[in-house]
């Protein structure tokens, strides 16, 4: 599919028919690798057949095969392309992608070029899933005291799989209920979109009588369309002129979801010639496809258009890291469980940049829901993934995904031939692997990660002794430095009519999310189950915690109505609030003012308990102090508790009828009830059914107008899209790296800046820069959104890089998104100081310590520094994929020698730093730096070969490849 790939493969004579189905073609690597290929780990095995499909002597030589092949002695030690089947976008890092595509079209027409060629060369889809926001929690009814009127009774015990008769009253909120009655019409939909939607029909809480949706869902809908109607348009636009690009709608689920449950294939079947399936995508949980047996990872944005225009990714040939399972898994350890303790196992380890491949008598213990789980929290422990390969417990999992017989045939004989195909049988040979790492499932209990990292575990039976332990610590990655005498104090507050009181520990947000967990059956049933049980024991979550549902798909939705449990999470204020992401991003809705201002007045370090992968400080919101990372019972579990200061061993969890103290073993589903629960509905015909609603999208996205020319018509007054600056200077030949002299520090960094303190994410603060530009165009606070929303507006998203509320500059020397601009010596907002920097004509770096650039793969991290005017970034170490990024946009990722660093130096960041670079680059070369103080000292540029010098020279992937086409 390359634009710029002669046809031809010097491998063809490999190419062999399948012996069941002889009209299937295939590379039969199997039998041109001989006995090295035997001992080759399966993924690398995957990438050994891309390399000899996609040989053409060109982007891929013989020479790359070979390497691969001879993988035991050339890991880490060479460079080999790969050509991954097919692209998946989020919206969020989706958008910035289709709008550089769509500035580039513009560019290559100005330059003399034609822009119907600028086409995505590999399969590409886009789900449209970030964007959701909770506006809306919770049904009114959950919010009265008593919503059914009378005295107060326990709930009648429901049956999991059957509904209770029609003739009921019908429920506020819930106009779609069938009940008799005409109770009230307060909380009736009336607008534009309160006819049913296309998703799956879930039931009414109280009365398990099918509605369309919950009216927090038409509500969030309704805000969603209405304030991202731009961008949609700008999606649907791309949809029809763009070849090879499919859009998956609003409110079908997420991305990585979606491309679990609708875009994988497994085996790639184009015009009957077989090959792997493998994906790279702009979200970091692509790598969940791994626990399917598909070889994906997450890059950069910048990284994944270069292969949508055909181009391979280029990699150092990994190592390897076996993961051998044994053993059982505990009857009360949940697919979280097992994530954090493989998270812990596999950091120790040290995998960062590896593969993880796992094998062992334990694997074929796991489900698919499993695998995929476990896959997804890779970019945790820094693997570039984590591959389970196809068996039988993956054959058995795509025939209830919707496979027919005649698909499932063909990919077993195909995955055989090839030797993909991992046996249970004794006599099975192991692969050989860089190193084993062994992890015993039957010592794996449960555990929540917190208050601050993902990485700091803590298990749930010492879960209050820790608390105490970090309020009496320094603050840091886990303290909060807390008086003694102040770490029991209690806050009264009033809401809603009634006193409550906060303390140190309290949970105030309570969020099972859209990420991780919603593919993993036995867990969201597992929350779904504690609900049930302790609504019929008489627990309650108190109003004032902002308790969301927020399934990945829904299919989610379906096996939780289905299974009777979801009435009883909603009862408890889990109710469905929409399909994305949303609380993980910093898309929650605020606290009430009440529970903020009692938090900020007490000083009270709150808590929100959520099941997702990311728990950075300040993410969820800027008066939360304390974030856990927890499966969904157990965030259930603490709502229901209202404090993480809790032994949940030996202390209830409330006071349930008739003043019975409740336990967490009271309520705890066994996992004989989960099995029983999950087999009777999470069946196939839950596939079936939401692939057909993924095919139709629904009514407001088919109706959506869109125009259809071959250049975007870009609205200049839009705040949402803008053309980008990256084309202004494109020529059609390159220029050689120029020197940097003279440049000021625009920031002083510690260790461990993530993603998330540079690139802009959550909502737009009042008081930022994008905030005033947005104030500037005539909106109001109300109508900013988000900046994921906005990342199709460069003047937006360059104002919010590193806008972050706890970025700490050592110039500043307190959280704060503050810098010094030096030739005046004025404290400014970053992007402030870096304009006043480029109206002065004096170039930027950065300075920063270990770890640059660690946590979720985002485009804007690089490219956001780049039109701040950064150069450089001079920091101890770098996250692989950021570093990466860094190249494509242009900016030179420089280190400091071992042992290095800016206090060994005697750097203060105060100097202007001049580099010059050579006519000719070097992969890993040393460069001298000179600063104003008359200091010079040697960094290593990290341009790892020879491909990354290109790149760079042409001042980043976007112009290399728009060159292409001049």
């Amino acid at each position: 599919l390359c634009l710029f790939r002669p046809p031809g493969s010097p491998y063809q004579p490999a190419i062999e028919a399948l012996e069941s189905h002889p009209e299937k073609k295939f590379y039969n690597v199997s039998k041109l690798g001989g006995a090295k290929y035997d001992t080759l780990p399966y993924s690398i095995r995957v990438l050994f057949e891309s390399s000899v499909r996609n040989c053409d002597g060109f982007l891929v030589k013989e020479t790359d095969a070979m390497n691969i092949l001879d993988w035991k002695t050339k890991q880490n030690h060479v460079e080999v392309p790969f050509c991954p089947a097919r692209v998946v976008l989020q919206d969020f890092t989706g958008i910035p992608a289709m709008v550089d595509f769509a500035a580039m079209r513009e560019a290559v027409r100005n330059a003399g070029g034609d822009p119907v060629k600028v086409n995505p060369a590999c399969p590409t889809d886009l789900t449209v899933d970030h964007s959701l926001q909770i506006d809306f929690s919770k049904c009114a009814i959950q919010n009265a005291p008593n919503p059914g009127g009378g005295e107060q009774k326990p709930p009648a015990k429901l049956s999991p799989l059957k509904a209770q008769p029609r003739k009921l009253p019908p429920c506020r909120g819930h106009s779609g209920c069938r009940g008799s009655c005409g109770a009230g019409e307060a909380g009736r939909s009336s607008g534009p979109f309160s006819a049913q939607i296309e998703n799956t029909p879930i039931l009414c809480p109280f009365h398990l009588q099918p509605v369309p949706e919950p009216e927090t869902v038409l509500k969030n809908q309704e805000m969603e369309f209405g304030r991202n109607r731009e961008r949609l348009q700008f999606f649907k636009w791309s949809s029809k002129v763009f070849e090879n690009v499919s859009i998956i709608p609003p409110e079908t689920g997420t991305v990585h979801q979606v491309n679990l449950e609708y875009l994988s294939r497994v085996v790639f079947d184009v015009k009957d010639f077989l090959h792997p399936d493998s994906v790279v995508g702009t979200d970091s949980h692509t790598t969940m496809v791994n626990g399917l047996g598909i070889l994906g990872w997450g890059v950069g944005g910048i990284e994944t258009e270069a292969v949508m225009l055909g181009m391979p990714l280029t990699l150092t040939l990994p190592e390897v890291v076996g993961c051998e399972l044994t053993g059982t898994v505990s009857p009360f350890a949940t697919s979280i469980d097992i994530v954090l303790s493989i998270t812990k196992h596999l950091r120790q380890a040290d995998v960062a940049g590896k593969f993880v491949e796992f094998f062992g008598s334990g694997v074929s213990q796991l489900s698919v829901a499993d695998r995929t789980t476990i896959a997804n929290m890779c970019p945790e422990y820094g693997a570039i993934l984590s591959f389970f390969p196809v068996d039988n417990v993956t054959l058995k999992h795509l025939k209830h995904a919707g496979f027919d017989k005649a698909k499932l045939e063909v990919t077993e004989t195909y995955l055989k031939a090839v030797k993909l195909f991992r046996s249970d049988e004794s006599s099975s040979r192991e692969p050989e692997y860089s190193q084993v790492v062994q992890v015993s499932l039957s010592s794996i209990i449960p555990y929540v990660s917190g208050p601050k990292r993902s990485q700091d575990r803590v298990a749930v039976n010492n879960m209050k002794s820790d608390f105490q332990a970090c309020l009496n610590e320094k603050s840091g990655v886990k303290g909060f430095q807390i008086a003694a005498e102040k770490q029991n104090d209690v806050v009264p507050v009033q809401y809603e009519g009634n006193e409550y009181k906060l303390s140190h520990g309290c949970v105030v947000i309570a969020a099972v999310i859209s990420c991780t967990n919603n593919c993993n059956p036995s867990v969201m049933l597992a929350a779904g189950l504690l609900a049930k049980k302790a609504v019929e024991a008489g627990l309650v979550v108190k109003p004032y915690i902002r308790t969301s549902l927020s399934p990945g798909s829904g299919m989610v939705t379906h096996y939780l109505s289905s299974s009777g449990v979801l009435p009883y999470l909603s009862k408890l204020g889990f109710e469905v609030v929409g399909y994305g992401c949303s609380t993980c991003v910093g898309n929650t809705a605020p606290l009430p003012e009440a529970i903020r201002n009692a938090i900020k007045q007490g000083d009270v370090v709150a808590c929100g308990v959520l099941s997702g992968t990311k728990n950075f400080e300040g993410r969820l919101c800027d008066c939360i102090r304390a974030n856990y990372l927890a499966s969904p019972p157990l965030v259930v579990a603490y709502a229901i508790a209202g404090t993480v200061r809790i032994d949940l061993d030996t202390e209830p969890l409330g006071t349930g009828f008739n003043g019975k103290s409740i336990y967490l073993r009271d309520i705890w589903p066994t996992r004989q009830e989960l099995h029983t629960v999950e087999e009777e509905c999470v069946i196939s015909s839950m596939f079936k059914e939401l692939k057909e609603k993924m095919e139709k999208g629904n009514k407001r996205w088919n109706l959506l107008e869109a125009p259809e020319s071959t250049l975007f018509p870009w609205d200049l007054k839009s705040t949402y899209i803008r053309c980008p600056s990256f084309f202004d200077k494109l020529a059609k030949e390159a220029v050689s790296p120029q020197a940097v002299e003279n440049a000021h520090v625009l920031l002083f960094l510690g260790d461990s800046v993530t993603t998330d303190h540079i690139s802009p994410a959550g909502s737009i603060a009042r008081s930022s820069a994008a905030a005033k530009y947005l104030t500037s165009k005539g909106l109001t606070p109300r109508e900013f959104n988000s900046y994921g929303a906005r990342r199709g507006n460069d003047a937006v998203m360059t104002r919010g890089t590193f806008a972050n509320i706890k970025l700490l500059n050592k110039f500043i020397g307190k959280p704060a998104p503050k810098t010094i601009h030096f030739p005046s010596g004025q404290t400014l907002d970053v992007f402030e100081a870096a304009e006043l920097y480029q109206k002065e004509g004096i170039p930027v770096i950065i300075l920063a310590g270990k770890k640059y650039g660690l946590g979720s793969s985002r485009d804007w991290a690089a490219k956001g520094p780049f039109l701040l005017g950064v150069k450089a970034v001079l920091a101890e170490s770098y996250e692989k994929v950021h570093r990466s990024q860094l190249i494509g946009i242009g900016i030179a990722p420089l280190q400091f020698r071992p042992g290095e660093n800016p206090s060994t130096l005697g750097l203060t960041g105060r100097e202007q730093f001049s580099i010059l670079f050579p006519p000719e680059l070097s992969p890993r070369m040393t460069l001298d730096i000179k600063t104003s103080t008359g200091k010079v000292f040697s960094v290593i540029a990290l341009f790892e070969n020879s491909m990354e010098i290109t790149l760079y020279k042409n001042g980043g992937s976007l112009n290399f490849v728009a060159r292409r086409f001049l």
